[in-house]
């Protein structure tokens, strides 16, 4: 379904953001891509829905080329849902944001409404459906910008930390919500509890390169693994230090 080959990305500064990835991603597939910070997560998701230009190597999703010319046809496979809702969310109601990017593709207004509520029946956030997104709580937008992508009918949604700057309830209802959907996800992310909780694959990068990749426990319980890249492991797993 996405197959990456001999991937290489370098900044306009010349700094190499990413080095000779190779992955291959099965439909329906959850993989945890976790790494230090700087360490290629971010330029990767932008790669793979085309906002930076591959310039070496290559991405496919279904058979299709990331590039130039296939944009229009890659953003209906692929959607991203960025790390500050705010960046996603922009209109008066929660409906018409949700309702954005299919009204985007000129789909017939009933059709529209169909996804729109669709996306929201399946998150458990219909009463929001009038509601301002700007008067919302964090973790209320996570999940309308998650409903916004939904909307598109992607067959691999990209997660950039969706559990950041959230308290644990609001953690807690995000990773539900991730837990819940059935297509192909890839979630960049620190919280490797949360990884452990739903993710069944784990993709280490490590200055730009894939460091190590495989099933989580075999990934997020190798203590010394996870200390070679910067990490440390799981919380839940982790030894209660005696004071």
């Amino acid at each position: 379904m996405l197959k990456i080959d001999k991937l290489n990305y370098a900044y306009p500064d010349g700094h190499q953001a990413i080095r000779d990835i190779n992955l291959t991603i099965e439909e329906g597939e959850s993989i945890a891509l976790v790494g230090a910070n700087g360490a290629g997560k971010s330029s990767l998701f932008k790669l793979i829905v085309g906002v930076s230009e591959i310039k070496e190597g290559s991405i496919m999703v279904d058979e299709l080329a990331v590039g130039k010319k296939t944009l229009k046809d890659i953003r209906r496979r692929v959607g991203m849902v960025f790390q500050n809702p705010d960046d996603q969310l922009f209109m008066t109601k929660v409906y018409d944001d949700i309702a954005f990017g299919p009204r985007n593709e000129l789909l017939d207004e009933h059709v529209v409404e169909e996804r729109v509520v669709n996306a929201m029946e399946q998150l458990g956030i219909i009463h929001l459906r009038d509601r301002m997104p700007h008067r919302l709580s964090g973790g209320e937008k996570r999940v309308i910008a998650i409903a916004s992508v939904l909307a598109m009918d992607p067959r691999v949604i990209l997660f950039d930390e969706p559990t950041s700057f959230l308290d644990p309830q609001a953690r807690r209802n995000v990773i539900n919500t991730l837990d819940s959907l059935k297509m192909t996800k890839i979630i960049a992310t620190h919280d490797l509890d949360m990884a452990l909780d739903i993710c069944d694959r784990v993709i280490i990068l490590h200055h730009g390169s894939v460091f190590a990749d495989g099933s989580v426990k075999d990934i997020l319980l190798d203590e010394a693994l996870l200390s070679q890249c910067h990490l440390e492991l799981p919380l839940c797993m982790q030894k209660p230090r005696i004071r």
